[in-house]
């Protein structure tokens, strides 16, 4: 295992990293709680909001170094990066701004008895956290911001492919005035992480990252008692049942495939169309993907960069044949060069189709046909996930029904692309559990502390 910067775009190997020795990281794992026991007990709510405000503004400052440094990385185009580096900055704001109304104390009427009872949060302690590749400073930011505020302290494994930007983050946070221990960035195996779970010390973990990588470190987490918050995959349904502004739709269903060229946990990925709309969704859906084209990432210009790697690609390109030598039409394109995945759509995808099941993280759609809302919400729901959805119709109470019947984490209606700092995030069955940003965000590793008086 090696940290590297390989440029996919080109496939260069630009730098290597050498993997944390064991001597390391155990310095780390005790400067983070040496920093819990004593920075974070001696500062208030407010101070460390105060300089997670600063952790937020520095990004936005250096949201030029930090786009470039992830466009080599992960092969993202440069104007989605720079909003990366922006939204990061805009979640940082955010719980600065609420902390001290998310973490006051919360009175309980007692039933019985005189006295009064509070809810008091505090933090756990030492948090360890394993981010994914595919947004590199958002998904740190909403799993930092308010666990430092929180008082919590920060053990970062980030992604191999993410060396560089994991080590920018790291000194951001110094740069802010955070302390050594605070946050620690941590180029640590998958052995090493082990250890850092089983530490007496450590306290929690979160992960973003896939199923396989989520079940193993739950089953880490589990044997040692301890607090996990996962992220992982997602097949998310767009479902179409009516429209006044088909064009406009089907602009918001390509938006919603391909950003981050394709390689989004809650990117819409199943398209289900009601059958009145399906031949003319099928057919704009398609041209208007295939008007967009693969181009190098660093121009400003360009909406479909590379995937992440070269091995993602080849990876992408086994599910698609695999889908077609199982029935799936390929009605337009399939096409790989290196790295670069050409926009793909399958139809006829049958519910024995392995893809049906599946998780396709690139700009591959797949559209299904549906009787009716509830022939919809059947297809919806028949799949392992349940992270996101979109519902599109023009009736407010078939869309609420609709939601309702939804096994997801979360519905959008008739918007794509509206995460936002304040709106919590997670997912359903085997799309993790737990929630990050918003209120219960910050509502996760703490110590919701009863303090009864009589």
């Amino acid at each position: 295992m090696s940290y590297a910067v390989v440029n996919p775009a080109t496939g260069e190997t630009i730098k290597t990293f050498p993997t944390i020795t064991e001597a390391e990281l155990g310095a780390a794992i005790a400067a983070a709680d040496e920093a819990h026991r004593t920075w974070s007990k001696s500062t208030t709510v407010a101070e460390r909001a105060a300089l997670v405000r600063r952790v937020g503004e520095l990004h936005v400052e250096r949201r030029q170094e930090l786009a470039e440094i992830i466009v080599r990385e992960m092969g993202k185009p440069i104007e989605q990066a720079l909003g990366e580096a922006d939204f990061a900055g805009a979640i940082y704001e955010y719980y600065a701004d609420h902390a001290e109304d998310f973490l006051k104390d919360e009175p309980i009427t007692l039933l019985d008895g005189e006295g009064s009872a509070v809810i008091r949060r505090s933090a756990l302690g030492v948090l360890l956290g394993i981010m994914p590749w595919n947004f590199p400073y958002y998904q740190v930011a909403r799993f930092a911001g308010p666990n430092l505020i929180i008082g919590n302290t920060i053990i970062l494994k980030h992604a191999e492919q993410c060396p560089e930007s994991a080590a920018a983050i790291e000194r951001i946070f110094l740069d802010a005035g955070f302390p050594e221990g605070a946050y620690v960035n941590v180029y640590a195996s998958h052995e090493q992480i082990e250890t850092v779970i089983a530490d007496p010390r450590v306290q929690g973990v979160s992960l973003t990252g896939s199923e396989r990588a989520g079940s193993a470190v739950a089953a880490i987490a589990g044997k040692h008692l301890k607090k996990v918050v996962l992220e992982l995959g997602g097949s998310d349904p767009f479902i179409l049942l009516s429209t006044d502004d088909l064009d406009a739709t089907v602009q918001n269903a390509v938006d919603a495939r391909l950003d981050n060229n394709g390689q989004s946990c809650n990117a819409a990925k199943r398209f289900i169309v009601a059958d009145e709309l399906y031949d003319p969704f099928l057919e704009k859906f398609t041209a208007k993907l295939a008007e967009v084209e693969t181009g190098d990432p660093t121009a400003a210009e360009t909406a479909l960069g590379p995937l992440s790697s070269l091995k993602a690609a080849e990876g992408l390109d086994e599910q698609v044949k695999r889908a077609v030598e199982h029935g799936a039409k390929l009605v337009h394109g399939g096409g790989r060069d290196g790295a670069f995945f050409q926009t793909t759509v399958l139809t006829e995808v049958t519910s024995d189709n392995p893809a049906s099941k599946e998780e396709f993280f690139g700009p591959v759609a797949q559209v299904y046909r549906a009787k009716d809302e509830a022939d919809a919400v059947r297809i919806a729901n028949d799949i392992p996930f349940g992270l996101g959805s979109y519902v599109y119709t023009t009736d407010r109470e078939q869309a609420l029904r609709v939601a309702d019947g939804i096994e997801a984490g979360m519905v959008f209606v008739n918007v794509v692309l509206a995460d936002g700092a304040e709106l919590p995030f997670g997912g359903v069955k085997r799309s993790g559990s737990g929630r990050e940003l918003g209120r219960f965000g910050a509502d996760e590793f703490v110590n919701k502390k009863l303090i009864r008086i009589g």
